[in-house]
């Protein structure tokens, strides 16, 4: 299974890229607030912590087997990083994916979220041939999980409180989608245009 990003993934509005050493201040400006940490194992990110971070995600841009895809969200209206994706093998073998988002605050409740995961599931199944693909978050964050039903996944699994977390325990929702369901989706237009791929990367 290879797959390399060699050309900007639009969709109806966005468009998503690998991440660039540049994109460390505008990722700081959303992983440094305690409301975007605070669903995730990792605290407000310092300036340097992310610069460290970006000398792996960078190199996120291609697949040779198992691995992550990592992705910048930008606006194909305007310039500027505003959330960052990521698509994850977790199994070549048994065809097996999670896919993961995140935005600045300032660009929530517009349906950007909706339309980056979308495109994700889009490369999963078209271009990695993908059986399942799932997604994970935290309980209580129902902007993430709204996310994922509108997607059209389901809700598979409620892992009660099963790990330490930030002085408390840990609950998360599972989703998931088999590549027949996403299909008879997009033959049923269940979400439109958006989230769909106007220009595709190369896979080979």
């Amino acid at each position: 299974m290879k797959f390399e990003i060699t050309a900007p993934l639009m969709t109806e509005r966005l468009m998503l890229r690998p991440l660039e050493a540049g994109d460390a201040q505008a990722l700081h400006a959303y992983q440094s607030l305690p409301e975007t940490a605070r669903y995730h194992f990792w605290e407000p990110r310092s300036l340097e912590e992310i610069r460290t971070k970006l000398t792996e995600w960078v190199e996120m841009c291609r697949l040779g087997g198992e691995g992550t895809l990592a992705f910048a969200i930008e606006r194909r209206e305007a310039p500027g990083l505003i959330g960052d994706a990521s698509l994850r093998i977790t199994s070549e073998e048994a065809l097996q994916g999670t896919i993961g988002f995140s935005l600045n605050p300032d660009y929530k409740g517009r349906g950007y979220a909706t339309e980056a995961a979308g495109a994700l599931l889009k490369i999963g199944f078209e271009d990695l041939s993908l059986h399942r693909i799932f997604a994970c978050c935290d309980a209580r964050n129902m902007g993430s999980w709204k996310v994922m039903e509108r997607l059209g996944m389901r809700r598979e699994a409620h892992f009660r409180e099963h790990a330490r977390f930030k002085g408390g325990w840990d609950e998360e929702f599972y989703y998931a989608i088999l590549e027949d369901e996403w299909r008879n989706q997009v033959r049923g237009d269940s979400f439109g245009d958006r989230g769909r791929l106007q220009e595709t990367a190369s896979a080979r």
